[in-house]
């Protein structure tokens, strides 16, 4: 016995010296660096950081992050030092990051010396009021995708590019997202205008700006491009060699291979007769540091070596990025890439994209006014009036700090309040009695109610206290109940007015009842026929029947809205095929609620379903048997029998899916998008728009989801008072 515990002392003795070896006998600084990349991009950054940690002897951790999530992901972390040292990111971003205080300057990491060995917008895009906050990696532009197999040389001018010279029809002899902002903006910058100024001014809505939607009206009257033209409708038309040309950036390579052929041109001129020109923006990529990572020589060092020109070959070479170092241009394997050179020239002439706050909440309001003009809702002059009124509301300033004092009252009042019952009940007779005996009892639920006041009451209360500010992270300012006043009141506006909260609240209530409407009728309808006892095939069908709520919602969000395309939508197709005309979905109010409430009751009828069947066979036969034997019709049967013995199952159901339908933020914002005009939104992607479309309004964004939870509340409490059994009725 002695032997073998000898033994097992020494395994473990063993197992411990390897497990601390294997934990402390790598001594070589950590890095973490942080990165949106994909593709060719992430395996070039790979290789150049093998290169460092091997020239340097130091260990980079990498931690790849979807793009959308990615400045909210470090907004979470920097502050609490659990973020990068070094993280990659595109430059616009900037003032959003320097407002929440996420990125320090690039100090050493960009020694006036290499200043001159990067282009020069490249410089400007990452220099903040004389402070360079970033070592530039690469340059991101628009450019033009002609279709060799279509057309041959570059085109004269964007105005000739866009005449169809005979092209049959469902061919367009230019493809691109125009109802976007971002996919506008050349043409408002040929036209002489700008989205936003330097101090943070929205200044679209000029005469330029409504020039350059006015020439896109003209480019959709002549059939120059396709109607709601989306990412993938271009990519499919180009593929197809359905259009002759597309605008578009670097991201669009891998789909552009898919063609008969092609090559990239810079954006070309306006007109033939002028020498106004497309410009795009131009996003620069950005080595940044974090204010830890700024403190850490290693860090500087590798943000310096991501910038340096061997570097750079590997990231134009293996990532194909247009990258900002100008001695790679000159080497011959670079020059060699034809693709690579023709961004490089679109970059040289692009608009850095301003870094100001302001573009945040600029981009939305642009894009309304795009649509609105496309739709014939209004002029482009009306439009952008109201795209700059909407702009000065979201840019609104906090309204005066209050005092606290009300709010430590009444906080104070609830306190006492509290107190006084927890005495009062202390004081009872027995309560001591009855609080011992129970103690096993709360020793079985103490890590349930742990978890539950983690996971549930605590973000409540964050949620909370965050709706009584407003401002920034580091910038907060106390503002008491004004965001909740603001809301109800409509921000000074008509109660019923645009965006106003009683009006989505409105919205969002007629979208509840609809759709569980249809859920709870066509789920037990379903129900009834699959339960009958003759059914054949029931398994098959009901594993059919279940598939929509099986798929991710979001998966079926995008699929039906790609059928509800006006143009190559399969609803559209079936309309034709039956000689309806084609119907623009998203154009106005009732179509596009329509659409969504399609969408979703695709989703939310096979819950419903379930919860029917499952409902059923808990009815006795034998009283079912009864009324039949009482001469009771089969209608009778249903509704003075099996109705009231399923009520009860599907109470709770139906509770659960007002809930999830008041609050189905996917649907909403993937189908319609909240179009038109934003009619659609219900209060939860309404809410969203305000945290993360509005000047990052979090505070805001926080009472809008307290009011949510309060009606949520009180809707529940009113479904099942009204649906519990009367006193005193018979059962």
């Amino acid at each position: 016995m002695s032997r073998v515990r000898t033994i097992c002392l020494a395994v473990i003795a063993l197992a411990l010296a390897l497990f601390g070896a294997g934990c402390g006998g790598n001594d070589k600084p950590r890095l973490v660096l942080w990165h949106a990349y994909r593709g060719d991009e992430e395996i070039a950054l790979k290789q150049v950081l093998a290169a460092f940690e091997k020239e340097r002897d130091v260990t980079v951790e990498v931690l790849a992050l979807p793009f959308d999530a990615y400045a909210t992901k470090l907004e979470s972390a920097i502050p609490h030092a659990h973020g990068p040292d070094v993280f990659l990111d595109a430059h616009e971003r900037l003032g959003s990051y320097l407002q929440n205080t996420l990125v320090a300057p690039s100090g050493d990491a960009l020694p006036p010396e290499d200043r001159a060995s990067f282009d020069t917008a490249a410089l400007d895009a990452a220099t903040v009021s004389g402070t360079t906050y970033g070592v530039p990696l690469a340059q991101k532009s628009l450019a033009l995708f002609v279709s060799t197999a279509l057309m041959t040389g570059e085109p004269t001018s964007f105005e000739a590019l866009a005449k169809r010279d005979g092209l049959p029809d469902g061919s367009f002899p230019l493809a691109y997202e125009a109802e976007s902002a971002y996919f506008h903006a050349p043409l408002l910058h040929a036209f002489g205008g700008r989205m936003v100024d330097a101090e943070g001014h929205f200044v679209a809505a000029t005469p330029e700006g409504e020039a350059s939607i006015a020439f896109l009206l003209e480019l959709k009257k002549a059939r120059a491009i396709p109607d709601e033209p989306n990412g993938a409708l271009v990519t499919e038309l180009f593929a197809s060699g359905k259009a002759k040309a597309v605008i578009s950036g670097p991201w669009f390579l891998a789909d552009a291979k898919k063609s008969k052929g092609y090559r990239v041109f810079p954006l070309p001129k306006l007109r033939e007769t002028g020498e106004a020109r497309l410009r795009a923006f131009l996003t620069v990529d950005l080595a940044m540091l974090s204010p830890e990572g700024a403190k850490n020589p290693n860090a500087r060092a590798l943000a310096k070596y991501l910038g340096g020109p061997s570097s750079a070959k590997t990231r134009a070479l293996v990532g194909k990025q247009v990258v900002a170092t100008k001695a790679v241009w000159d080497d011959a394997d670079v020059k060699k890439d034809a693709d690579l050179s023709a961004f490089h020239a679109a970059a040289e002439t692009g608009i850095p994209m301003p870094t100001t706050p302001a573009m945040r909440a600029a981009w939305v309001p642009l894009e309304q006014a795009i649509k609105k003009s496309v739709r014939g809702d209004a002029t482009p002059k009306a439009a952008l009036d109201e795209a700059r009124e909407r702009f000065v509301d979201a840019m609104k300033p906090p309204p005066p700090r209050p005092s606290p004092t009300p709010l430590f009252v009444v906080l104070s009042m609830v306190l006492v309040g509290l107190a006084m019952a927890a005495v009062k009940n202390a004081r009872e007779p027995g309560f001591s009695g009855r609080w011992r005996a129970s103690i096993p009892a709360y020793k079985y639920v103490a890590h349930a109610a742990i978890v539950v006041f983690v996971l549930v009451v605590l973000p409540l209360v964050a949620g909370t206290l965050t709706s009584f500010f407003a401002g920034t992270r580091n910038d907060a300012q106390y503002v008491g109940l004004s965001n909740y006043i603001e809301i109800l009141t409509a921000r000074g506006g008509p109660l019923l007015g645009h965006g106003s909260f009683w009006l989505t609240l409105l919205v969002t209530v007629l979208w509840t009842v609809v759709n569980v409407f249809f859920h709870v009728g066509i789920g037990l309808l379903l129900g009834v026929l699959l339960s009958r006892p003759l059914l054949r095939l029931k398994a098959v069908y009901r594993v059919l029947l279940i598939l929509p709520w099986a798929v991710p919602s979001y998966v079926t969000a995008l699929a039906w809205k790609g059928m509800f395309h006006r143009q190559y939508g399969a609803i559209n197709a079936i309309l034709s095929t039956l000689g309806a005309a084609p119907v623009s979905w998203f154009s106005k109010f009732s179509t596009a609620f329509a659409a969504n409430i399609a969408t979703n009751v695709w989703l939310g009828f096979p819950f419903m379903m379930v919860v029917t069947v499952g409902a059923l066979t808990a009815v006795p036969k034998d009283v079912l048997e009864a009324a039949e034997v009482d001469g009771a019709t089969r209608w009778q049967r249903f509704r003075l029998v099996v109705m009231p013995l399923v009520a009860p199952a599907l109470l709770p159901s139906v509770v659960l899916g007002s809930v999830w339908t008041f609050n189905m933020f996917n649907v909403v914002f993937l189908v319609s998008g909240g179009e038109p005009d934003g009619q659609t939104d219900i209060l939860v992607s309404e809410a969203y728009r305000w945290a993360f479309t509005r000047n990052a309004q979090y505070g805001y964004a926080a009472a809008y989801a307290v009011l949510i939870f309060g009606l949520l509340m009180l809707g529940s409490r009113l479904m099942q008072r009204l649906g519990a059994p009367k006193e005193g009725a018979k059962t």
